[in-house]
């Protein structure tokens, strides 16, 4: 009992063969790539403890996980404002 398109090539009645990328899809995944590794590197560069000091108190965190807790909520209250602006 075979399943057409599960495990079978074209050749065997399977489907479509897989569509090729345009050169645009190509350098669109070239660039993601590139950032990846950007922020792989980045993220392994940044590991050592930084001292947090919070309203209420002090505490130490990676600074990978400090510079991501910044950009999170920079981006949540840029979203909020652009979406207040909006409205008004």
């Amino acid at each position: 009992m075979d399943t057409p398109g599960l495990g079978t090539t074209p050749a065997q009645g399977g489907g479509k063969a897989p569509r090729k990328r345009s050169s645009r899809e190509q350098a669109r995944l070239a660039a993601v790539a590139v950032i990846a590794v950007i922020a792989t590197a980045f993220a392994v560069l940044n590991l050592r403890e930084v001292k947090v000091n919070y309203i209420l108190g002090t505490g130490h965190a990676p600074l990978i996980i400090v510079i991501a807790a910044s950009l999170a909520a920079g981006l949540a209250l840029g979203l909020l404002a652009g979406r207040r602006g909006r409205k008004g």
